[in-house]
């Protein structure tokens, strides 16, 4: 294949990895400036990084999608790969708006921060493209490496610099148990692409019994690295204090950005590369997905900061997830991509919303961390507690929300595949769980609060995007058929 075809199929990457060099050189040569330096920098970098993402956007928007293999067989490119990295650049440009007044409030003027994050933006999107071991290996780390740094980089925090602590030696364990898993079935087979694999699992169906062994350790290995990543129980340990003691722009990448290349990865390696394996590795699936539901359950129910409530949130979410890896289904992909557009849309929500929690204790704005905060907060804000009403709901799955369909639908397969138990398990903790989420209405709009903040008000950007995802989630005025027609676009690229 020739040079400028495979440039053609990385011409945003391109785009993304120049700009942030020149930004880079830019930040360094200005930040010793007495009067260009910090905060003044900080903001140029925050438009500048605004421009970029919206230019890439539309260089993949002007992009033909071509369903190949390039730069010999280590990225792949297809439906799958641009509308992940679409939904990418758009969960990237509202997180940027939320950081603008995030990041002056709390004073943090580093303009490295812009920096990390387009680089993990190009990270997470060579996760999405990769279709080899080693291209995997490499943009996993990649990406592990940004987000060390994201989440230590506050210098004057000390519970920053303890998530990034946390977050580094967990991590280390997390990159040897994917180096062991890749190692094993290398060793075992001698081929490293993801094509490979399929092949020679599809052309044999007796495999010899430590060979078998072998191959499914291996899995199970580069599995757990993937759980880790995707925050997962029992692998959840370092998320509730990592997202607790980052800034919240932060806590929303790790939240947000990686969700999407990790689930298309996982399914790459379960229904493309290794089908044949999936009855033997769905027991380590099941038993993750009941630990992450009853983990991420019962630690919402014991939470009283915002950030740590959505650490176990998603941990909970993550089950659904599983779930439908577990289903052995095809349909079942449909129904994770579906989860994962509506679930990125209310963790935009929620992060939008905690952002606009802010106080006046004057001459300075303070953040409310603690969950007990909003009390009465309908009298002083009526539409901020409109959205937190509709996040929470959705977040339950009460209908006619977004949440309810995209869980409805993943039960709906898990069924059809007879996973009845776990289906059946998973409901009923969901239902117990909705009693935490309706009480956030009793503590909004019928608890009282003697000593009455005053609120400040949402600026206009984070007040749009706020009402944007508020509609997408009552599925009032969205198409629903268009979510479904989405998800299908993408588990039939994904697949063929």
């Amino acid at each position: 294949m020739s040079v400028t075809f495979n440039w053609y199929l990385l011409s945003f990457h391109i785009f993304l990895v120049f700009t942030t060099l020149n930004l880079l050189v830019f930040g360094v040569l200005m930040s010793s400036s007495k009067t260009l330096g910090s905060p003044v920098l900080s903001q140029i970098f925050s438009i500048l990084v605004l421009e970029t993402l919206c230019l890439s956007m539309l260089l993949l928007i002007f992009q033909i999608p071509i369903s190949t293999y390039f730069l010999n067989g280590f990225l792949l490119s297809n439906f799958f790969t641009y509308f992940s990295n679409f939904f990418l650049l758009i969960f990237s440009i509202s997180i940027t708006s939320l950081s603008f007044s995030y990041l002056e409030i709390q004073k943090i003027h580093f303009f490295e921060f812009w920096i990390l994050l387009l680089l993990s933006v190009i990270a997470i999107s060579f996760v999405i493209h990769s279709f080899d071991l080693l291209s995997i290996y490499i943009s996993i780390e990649f990406q592990s490496l940004i987000f060390y740094i994201l989440a230590s980089l506050n210098r004057t925090s000390e519970f920053s610099t303890e998530a990034g602590l946390k977050y580094f030696i967990l991590g280390a364990f997390s990159s040897a148990f994917l180096l062991i898993g890749f190692a094993l079935l290398y060793s075992l087979t001698g081929v490293s692409n993801l094509l490979d694999f399929s092949k020679l699992c599809s052309g044999f169906t007796n495999f010899d019994l430590n060979f078998t062994l072998g191959l499914s350790l291996g899995l199970i290995f580069s599995l757990s690295a993937f759980l880790f990543k995707f925050n997962s129980a029992p692998f959840h340990f370092w998320s509730p204090d990592v997202y607790d003691g980052v800034p919240l722009p932060v806590t929303a990448i790790f939240a947000i950005l990686p969700k999407i290349a990790l689930a298309g990865l996982f399914l790459k390696l379960l229904f493309f590369s290794f089908l044949i394996f999936q009855p033997l590795i769905n027991y380590f699936i099941i038993i993750s997905c009941f630990l992450s539901s009853i983990i991420g359950i019962s630690g919402t129910f014991l939470q009283v900061k915002w950030k740590r409530f959505i650490a176990y949130s998603s941990i909970g979410h993550s089950s659904f997830i599983l779930l439908s890896f577990a289903s052995n289904d095809f349909l079942a992909i449909e129904s994770t991509f579906f989860f994962l557009i509506v679930y990125s849309a209310m963790s935009l929500l929620f992060f939008f919303v905690i952002s606009n929690l802010r106080f006046l204790k004057f001459p300075n704005q303070k953040f409310l961390r603690f969950i007990s905060g909003i009390k009465n907060i309908s009298i002083s804000n009526t539409m901020l507690a409109f959205y937190i009403l509709v996040l929470m709901f959705s977040l339950a799955g009460i209908p006619p929300l977004a949440g309810f369909f995209s869980k409805f639908f993943i039960l709906l397969t898990a069924l059809k595949s007879n996973l009845f138990g776990l289906s059946l398990v998973l409901i009923a903790l969901n239902c117990l769980a909705s009693f935490y989420y309706v009480k956030f209405t009793k503590i909004m709009y019928f608890d009282f609060k003697h000593n009455q903040f005053v609120l400040v008000p949402m600026n206009k950007a984070n007040s749009i995007f706020s009402a944007l995802l508020t509609i997408f989630l009552l599925l009032l005025i969205t198409d629903l058929d268009f979510l479904i027609a989405l998800s299908k676009l993408l588990t039939l690229s994904l697949i063929n």
